[in-house]
């Protein structure tokens, strides 16, 4: 259990090291000069392309969500879990912050495919490096009672 949430913990630092890190080269790159700390919780910024704040937080959240498939160097093949756990943590943190349940479908969307990306990408990449771990159940005394 210790570990569990040491690795949480990693993944939760990892997670918004590397987001941090994505909007200052992605408002670099979009010429934001203005950098808002809580863009990673703002869900409330109307979605539109013209909008260069918009870009910025959509750019860093799913850019943020692929880089973080660095969540496999620490959890190995447990990615779905960790990147589950912390997508949660996202919203309850994002929830307290911004004292308001997310209700906007774009910030959803955004969240979403990037957490499927994060588990499609994470576990594949998994697979690759720790295939040799992978626990696969055995089936063959699996019997069936009629």
């Amino acid at each position: 259990m210790e570990l569990a949430l040491q690795n949480l913990l990693i993944c939760v630092i990892l997670f918004y090291t590397v987001y941090y890190a994505i909007l200052g080269m992605a408002c670099r790159m979009l010429k934001v000069y203005v950098l808002d700390v809580l863009v990673p919780f703002d869900f409330k910024t109307r979605p539109s392309w013209l909008n260069t704040n918009y870009k910025v937080f959509l750019v860093s959240m799913e850019v943020a969500y692929f880089v973080d498939l660095l969540f496999v160097l620490v959890v190995e093949e447990w990615v779905w879990d960790y990147t589950i756990s912390v997508t949660i943590l996202h919203v309850a943190i994002t929830s307290t912050v911004i004292l308001e349940f997310p209700l906007t479908s774009h910030w959803w969307a955004a969240l979403g495919s990037g957490l499927i990306s994060m588990l499609c990408g994470g576990q594949a990449l998994a697979y690759c490096l720790f295939k040799d771990n992978f626990i696969y159940p055995d089936l063959d005394d699996f019997e069936r009672k009629d």
